[in-house]
């Protein structure tokens, strides 16, 4: 059996009404007793596979994946960890190192980088190898695991069999989790693993933007690999063998009974007779694994609805003129004060504001209403708190809003010690347990990788390094997606296409539950239904001009989840990826949204991927238009969604520059992204100031730009960027009142301190300047409300925060992870803040608001708002600011920001200290070139 670990210094966080009274001491050691003996697997092997040739990092990459790279866990592993906190080995032992950044990062050196990370270099040295196996009895591929991780590092003799080991260690590691996600994006999440709230939430997300039949999934692998010659067949080869390797695995967990625990826990199999079956993964599993991961991360756009509603708002409380001045210096397409990743001062015109707008279908005033996606609920499908995740789910599919959460900084040779690049770069994909991505090094006949990749879908490495490059993305949320307004014909059911009046299609997908071990939730079913057009999935309903319209939403990617692994092989591939723009010509054939960055001993690169549709001359991204040909997307195909995109050259892309930033933020001037706040304070600004300072100073060294990742991890970005504003405008006159004085002080001493959010001491779960952090977290959405709706109104305010949210602090329960996420600060209203303090400051504002708000435009009026709201800020308790949850109990600051690993099966894992920092990270400084 695969020895256990035990329990660590971090607390042990247990998750309310799941794995209920079963769990009694006695009856878990008989249990564990009777099951230990199928347990065991391959030993140790006699392995000397020695470091491998082809690397040129010189031992200076690294990398980290929390919690650990273990995700599979059998049932006696399960309820030892229930129990006793028990953790399976390799489940966490990434953990403790990346949470102990937050208190090491201020005496990192390079020397020190890997007590924080992994060792990174290609190949497992012999005295390192912890075990060896040939999968399936192979003998063309080996999957070697190393004694500190437990990463894979798969080498095979024939395609094939790499891509069949890559397949059979996925399983090893993350068998249910890939399970869970096929049936996710699929919407079929509840009938497979309970009917509980978050699950309904879960599936109903993802379906809503994405519902495909079985042929439709079937339609985008035919498709993607038609299109692709040569290299479209071998992706099928791969991805073939890949499944092969999985359901090898499969069957030889099933026969030998070490498969995951939750099988049994949520009744797929029998613990004592193994009756049951997992199923086999087919070719179509991974195009809806896909889906779900493209549509969380890489589908910029929507949210023209909420923006016309908006403008409509403003319309009507200013008039058209001043409506829609007030509405553009809130929406800030492009404002000159934004942190840009290509600042050079190259424009890249995307998305722009058309002179005179063709097309617009803006609906009549209060007549939207949302396409419901449930129908008829039953059981516990019917409770409040399911209707809740419902609209949850909606809202975060439907918005413009979306989470990004990934950042990277990279800086030139030019400004390093050793005159080679060097990268801090990473995705942010929320903490799970297990973690969405895996790491493992991957090489065969024309593969050669080490990084991460989204479980399922880990033929190829999809974030990591080569042999003498490394690369990563971040979200970048460009707007590939459009609304129509379909008019409707002879019902709510069809509508006009070029003049015919058609049908709807209607796609529906029922799924029902009953309570299990693993989730309690009683009995429950629903419907989900999606009306599709040619035009796409219909989301609202409305009239235009009294003309009643469903409102659908057409995005670039929508039936094409399976393109951009052609991307994703060539990244892999050393004889395709040999320089910086051959890196750029890789991720040119990834058609997701994202921002990808590059790394070699010489070289940095940059570049903007996803299909940008050329739209229609005339017609304004930011609305909805009618569904008619002279608004469609140039040379727009219904048939196979295909349309003319703009060439690779007006994607924003860079070679060379001094450095680069990213953190969700604008990528270049005149590139319009979907989500607002792209102003003059964004988090990309954390990463911006502190390495464009150290690029002035010269001299970079890996640590020290770790050290600047880890320094903005902890920062509040209201406090820093907007907070000593605000004080200044306090300050501008004597502070009579002793409340106000106290909390004033509070808040210079933390601005002075650094306004971090960071532990008196490592591991006091208690932070340094905690008042001051209490009464800022409770003024922010105070100050906002006192500063805008007297000059906006509560409907346009209202309507404001719809299309941008307030805040979005660490203890916030924002994002599609919920609370406790660690992503915080990419969505708020600090750039709103910021240009209307410094305006009433009389300070210079370039692309400032249309007016001044705050007290009316008076400095007095807006002091003695600030103090008002302050004061009330500064008299709430701990408790009420920050009200607990099924994590923290009410009134402790440090729990209510801390970070959880979500768990998606049944392996639990301590709170880490709170950091903004990417989920999976590299570190890396090549040393040569091939």
């Amino acid at each position: 059996m695969p020895r256990r670990t035990p329990r660590t210094a971090l607390d042990r966080q247990r998750t309310p009404r799941r794995f209920p009274k079963f769990l009694g001491a006695a009856s878990i050691c008989a249990l564990i007793a009777a099951l230990l003996s199928p347990l065991t697997q391959a030993a140790a092997a006699d392995s000397t596979t020695a470091l491998a040739a082809n690397d040129y990092c010189g031992g200076q990459c690294s990398d980290i994946l929390p919690p650990g790279q273990n995700g599979n866990a059998t049932l006696a592993q399960i309820l030892l960890n229930q129990a006793f906190g028990i953790q399976p080995d390799h489940a966490e032992d990434q953990l403790g190192p990346y949470n102990n950044l937050a208190s090491g990062a201020a005496t990192l050196t390079d020397a020190k980088i890997n007590d924080f990370f992994n060792d990174a270099s290609f190949g497992v040295a012999s005295d390192q190898v912890a075990s060896s196996t040939a999968p399936g009895g192979r003998t063309d591929v080996t999957i070697v695991r190393d004694k500190k991780t437990g990463v894979p590092h798969i080498t095979g003799t024939t395609r094939y069999g790499t891509e069949y080991g890559a397949g059979y260690a996925a399983a090893q590691d993350r068998l249910w989790l890939m399970d869970v996600f096929r049936h996710v994006g699929r919407g079929q999440l509840t009938s497979f693993a309970g009917g509980a709230s978050s699950n309904q939430g879960l599936e109903q997300e993802f379906w809503r933007n994405a519902p495909y039949t079985e042929a439709d999934l079937q339609t985008q692998i035919d498709n993607a690999i038609a299109n692709n010659g040569a290299r479209g067949q071998q992706a099928l080869a791969d991805a073939n063998a890949y499944i092969d390797g999985i359901n090898a695995y499969i069957d030889a967990s099933d026969s030998g009974r070490y498969f995951p625990g939750e099988y049994v826990l949520t009744g797929h199999k029998d613990s004592i007779t193994n009756a049951g079956t997992i199923d086999h993964f087919k070719i179509t599993d991974l195009v809806a694994l896909a889906s779900v991961i493209g549509s969380l991360f890489g589908s910029g756009g929507g949210g023209e609805v909420n923006n016309a509603i908006s403008l409509l708002a403003a319309q009507s409380k200013y008039g058209v003129t001043e409506g829609t001045k007030v509405w553009e210096s809130f929406r800030e397409r492009n404002d000159p004060e934004a942190v840009l990743t290509v600042h050079n001062g190259e424009s890249f015109p995307y998305a722009s504001k058309p002179d005179t707008a063709q097309g617009e279908a803006l609906p009549d005033a209060g007549s939207v209403t949302q396409e419901p996606l449930v129908y008829d609920r039953t059981g516990s499908a019917a409770t409040v708190t399911a209707t809740g995740a419902s609209a949850t789910a909606a809202a975060t599919t439907l918005t413009s809003a979306k989470r990004g959460m990934s950042n990277a900084l990279v800086v030139s040779g030019k400004y390093t010690a050793s005159g080679h690049p060097i990268a801090v770069f990473g995705p942010q994909t929320g903490y799970f347990a297990p973690q969405l991505l895996m790491l493992q090094e991957i090489q065969g006949p024309g593969l050669s990788a080490r990084g991460a990749s989204f479980a399922g879908l880990s033929m190829y490495v999809e974030l990591g390094r080569g042999q003498d490059y490394s690369w990563s993305a971040t979200t970048s949320g460009q707007d590939i997606i459009d609304t129509y307004a379909v008019e409707l014909c002879q019902d709510d059911y069809h509508y006009l296409y070029h003049g015919a009046c058609t049908a709807m299609d209607k796609v529906e997908r029922t799924n029902s539950w009953k309570p299990t071990t693993a989730d309690g939730t009683a009995a429950g079913s629903y419907r989900m239904q999606v009306y599709r057009t040619k035009y796409g999935p219909v989301e609202y309903r409305a009239t235009v001009g009294g003309k009643k319209v469903a409102y659908t939403t057409l995005r670039s990617s929508y039936m094409h989840e399976a393109d951009s692994i052609i991307g994703f092989q060539m990244l892999n591939d050393p004889d395709y990826v040999k320089s910086p723009g051959t890196f750029q010509s890789a991720v040119q054939h990834i058609n997701y949204t994202f921002n990808w960055f590059y790394a070699d001993s010489s070289h940095t690169a940059y570049y903007n991927s996803g299909d940008n549709p050329v739209r229609a001359a005339g017609v304004d991204a930011e609305f909805p238009v009618w569904a008619q040909a002279a608004y469609e997307w140039r040379n727009w195909d219904p048939t196979t969604n295909t349309a003319s995109y703009t060439p690779p050259s007006a994607h924003p892309n860079s070679i060379d520059q001094d450095y680069y930033i990213s953190w969700n933020n604008k990528q270049a001037k005149d590139y319009t992204t979907a989500p607002w706040g792209d102003g003059s304070v964004h988090r990309g600004n954390l990463l911006e100031d502190r390495v464009k300072k150290l690029v002035a100073a010269g001299g970079v060294t890996r640590s020290s730009l770790t050290k600047a990742m880890a320094d903005a991890a902890l920062a509040d970005l209201r406090a820093e960027d907007v907070l000593p504003k605000l004080l200044k405008v306090i300050n501008s006159s004597t502070v009579t009142d002793t409340t106000a004085a106290a909390a004033v002080t509070k808040l210079s001493d933390w601005v002075t301190a650094g306004a971090k959010r960071k532990e008196t001491s490592a591991g006091s779960k208690a932070y340094a300047n905690a008042d001051a952090i209490r009464i800022l977290d409770a003024w922010w959405p105070l100050l906002v409300k006192a500063e805008f709706e007297p000059g906006l109104g509560t409907d346009l305010y209202t309507a404001f925060s719809n299309n941008l949210p307030i805040d979005e602090s660490p203890s916030a329960a924002h994002g599609p992870t919920g609370a406790h996420a660690g992503s915080s600060f990419q969505y708020g209203w600090w750039s709103y803040v910021d240009k209307d303090i410094r305006a009433v400051l009389g300070e210079s504002v370039q692309g400032g608001l249309s007016q001044k708000y705050c007290g009316g435009g008076t400095l007095s009026a807006c002091r003695d708002a600030l103090i008002s709201t302050l004061k009330t800020a500064a008299g709430l308790t701990a408790a009420q600011v920050y009200p607990g949850d099924d994590q923290c109990s009410a009134g402790d600051q440090w729990c209510a920001d801390s970070i959880v690993q979500r768990t998606l099966g049944g392996i639990k894992h301590g709170k880490i200290t709170w950091q903004n920092r990417p989920t999976y990270q590299q570190v890396v400084e090549y040393t040569s070139h091939r």
